[in-house]
This record gives C-alpha cells, structure tokens and sequence, in this order.
C-alpha cells in the first residue's frame, strides 16, 4: 500500500504519517516511510511517503503509483495529483492556506478543477470543522488520519495503539474523538470498507 501525504508546515502532516505507519507496524506488516520537510518551519511544503505490506522494499513511492493521497491542503492536492495511480484516491482536506504569493495579491488562489479527479476517486474532508466539533481545533491532522482509516487495509484496532504511541497522554481522549469524527465523516463514501476498516 502506497500512502503520501502532503500538506504545509504546521499542519501535522508528519504526525498524521507517523500514526499510519505505526498502525501498520502494529498490523505485522513491514513498513518503510520518507519524509521532505522542506520549510516546514515556514510554512513550506511537507510531504511524508508511507509505504506497508508483506515485504517493502523502498520508502519512496515511485512516481504514478501512490494508491492514496492525502492533501491536508487544497493546493498541495493540486500540485502532488500527478502521483496517483489510475484508479487511486484522494482524499482530500478542504483547507486553504494561501501562499506568499496569493498574500501578497500578485495571484489569485487556484480553483479546484474537477478535471484533476478523472480516473480516481476523490473524497472531501473539513477537518477543522470536524475538529472543532470535538473541542480541539488543533486535532485536524487526527480528524483526516480518521478518515484516511476508512480507506486503509488495517485492522480496527491498531489505531488506538498508534494513537496512543505516538501522541503524548494528555491530549489523547480528544484525539480519540478526532479520529472517530473524521473516520464517520466519509463512511459513507468508504462504502463497504467504512465499517471495519477494510476495502471491499
């Protein structure tokens, strides 16, 4: 299974990455995972491949072969589009973080084009919305990995333990409902593998 994430700094992208490749490693499987933090103290582009199955050879995916992508931000779907396969998912938060030339006023920000979804399937997430349902804004990277749960070969259960390995304690019980808003939020588009966690 090819996963890449890519979003902004400071959106949690790498977080959201380190909870699905544990939960991976919890499901037995081997795992290999690369990330490019670019700027990400800036705001910059962040991208985090994650790759899990019997035996994993590289952690890179090769270009045109992501079976999922994660865009934690509208434009880094955009642009990072061309790295699914022909029947592959996006899975896409409805975020807008303007970059320092649509700040500036020297461009307008991009509108989403319908056409970057023909040949795969797309689904859409507000996980700040979803987040702040729960009482923590600051949980949207959990609320999308939730959702990317309904979509990913793993057993139910190896998300609380990754939760739980990979975010500090106190903050775990919001986080829980995070992952649980994001992964109702698109049950229904996950069809027959939104309620155990495995595609049909």
């Amino acid at each position: 299974m090819n996963v890449l994430l890519v979003g902004v700094g400071g959106q949690g992208t790498l977080t959201a990455s380190a909870v699905i490749a544990e939960a991976a490693l919890r499901a037995g499987l081997d795992v290999k995972q690369s990330e490019v933090h670019g700027m990400a103290q800036r705001g910059g582009s962040v991208s985090s491949h994650v790759r899990f199955g019997r035996e994993v050879h590289s952690p890179i995916i090769p270009m045109g072969e992501a079976d999922l992508l994660i865009a934690f931000e509208e434009l880094e779907g955009r642009r990072w589009r061309h790295t699914l396969r022909r029947g592959g998912m996006l899975l896409r938060n409805l975020e807008r973080i303007p970059p320092a030339s649509v700040a500036l006023g020297s461009q307008a920000y991009p509108a989403w084009d319908p056409r970057l979804e023909e040949g795969i399937e797309t689904v859409s997430v507000d996980a700040a919305a979803l987040a702040r349902s729960v009482g923590e804004p600051r949980s949207s990277s959990v609320v999308i990995v939730g959702a990317a749960s309904a979509f990913l070969d793993l057993p139910p259960g190896v998300w609380d333990e990754a939760l739980e390995a990979v975010l500090p304690a106190k903050i775990l019980d919001v986080n829980r409902k995070a992952f649980a808003a994001g992964r109702d939020a698109v049950v229904g588009a996950a069809g027959g593998r939104g309620g155990s966690g495995r595609p049909a």
